[in-house]
């Protein structure tokens, strides 16, 4: 494992979606001049049309602090430039779906971007978004759409799945961590004592583990799906803030085991640390069974450019958007017929996992949780 010294930057920033920042992007049809300043990205040759599309989204977004990276400025400013408006992009304080709520009344922001498996169905539910099926979903598998809302109120533009990214030395010393089951951690002092998992109540990757944990129990195992917190010894698995704090934690060698994300290893292998740590799932059987992350735009309720909002979600699908998704989100680009670079061959081959999301349904999800989230509180209280 690497040290603290040599370690690889940030994969992504994966804590719940949102964080304080905004980017301004004007763009007229002639070529632009960058603008740089703090948190604001500035590109005006002309005048444009006077029509403002603003865009809700995380700050890492193609790999920037809310901008400031090529990728980002390729896809807002050419879709700016295309259509001869501004795109003003904006990352909240606090998460995309709060930040949705606190606005519904009058809402600012035409399109959102970044609610995934788990928040959109929130905004769903409490009617935030406006649903439409763009053309470029032709491109897109069923299974993705239907994994965060079969009703195209958010539409995927890129997905993945959790993981247990395990420290090569540590794996070599336990070759049952190849194919792990969920169970055999539990029940295993040194494995359970030796995997970082993010608290569900603070962070995304935290949340959407314990509905991997909870579906794969329920779903494969058939059991109560309580029983892998019960089993673990005492002060077992310890917990982190955010996936950020847990993965700083992993690549200090201060854990063996971290939850994050199937890519990681191809990540490593880019800023060459390749097989500093492998990835898996949770297996039974000789079958690979993983919960699949799905992150997509939408448009908001209430939106004064619902015709426009409707072309920036179509742009988000197409190749040249996708094409910016594979090293700059380290993710899987939504669209099918985008080709993916060597370099993820170091990666787990999505095809081969079984997605516990088929055996569930978001809005069941969304249902669900928050007493999920009330019952793992009480028993990792009364367990520590």
């Amino acid at each position: 494992m690497s040290s603290g010294t040599d370690r690889l930057p940030p994969v992504r920033w994966l804590a719940r979606p949102g964080g304080a920042g905004r980017v301004v992007v004007a763009v007229a049809l002639a070529s632009g001049l960058l603008l740089a300043g703090i948190g604001t990205f500035d590109f005006v040759q002309s005048e444009f049309g006077g029509t403002t599309l603003v865009v809700l989204t995380y700050p890492s977004l193609f790999g920037g602090n809310c901008g400031g990276t090529p990728a980002f400025s390729s896809v807002f400013g050419a879709f700016a430039a295309a259509h001869g408006v501004r795109v003003v992009v904006e990352c909240p304080a606090g998460t995309l779906y709060s930040s949705l709520v606190n606005q519904s009344g009058a809402p600012v922001a035409d399109v959102v971007v970044g609610l995934d498996e788990i928040t959109a169905p929130e905004a769903e539910a409490a009617h935030l978004l406006v649903p439409y099926a763009p053309p470029g979903l032709a491109e897109i598998p069923t299974s993705l759409v239907d994994a965060i809302s079969p009703n195209h109120a958010v539409v995927p533009y890129e997905y993945g799945y959790l993981a247990l990214d395990v420290n090569a030395s540590f794996e070599r010393a336990n070759p049952g961590l190849q194919e792990p089951t969920f169970p055999a951690i539990a029940s295993n002092a040194s494995w359970a004592r030796n995997l970082l998992v993010e608290d569900p109540e603070e962070d995304i990757t935290g949340e959407e583990f314990l509905v991997w944990q909870i579906e794969y129990y329920e779903q494969v195992l058939h059991r109560n799906w309580t029983t892998f917190w019960t089993e673990m010894p005492s002060g077992a698995p310890p917990l982190s803030d955010s996936w950020g704090d847990a993965f700083s934690e992993f690549q200090a060698g201060v854990d063996q085991m971290v939850v994050s994300y199937s890519t990681d290893p191809a990540y490593a292998a880019a800023n060459g640390q390749a097989g500093a740590f492998n990835s898996t799932v949770s297996w039974q059987n000789g079958t690979a069974y993983g919960w699949e992350t799905v992150y997509g735009v939408g448009i908001v309720n209430g939106t004064r450019h619902l015709a426009l909002a409707e072309e920036f979600e179509n742009w988000m699908l197409s190749g040249t958007v996708q094409d910016e998704i594979p090293t700059n989100e380290w993710e899987y680009p939504a669209n099918s017929t985008v080709p993916l670079p060597p370099v993820f061959s170091y990666a787990i081959d999505p095809a081969s996992i079984v997605p516990l999301n088929a055996g569930t349904t978001p809005a069941t999800v969304g249902r669900e949780l928050p007493g999920w989230l009330e019952t793992w509180a009480s028993i990792t209280a009364g367990h520590g």
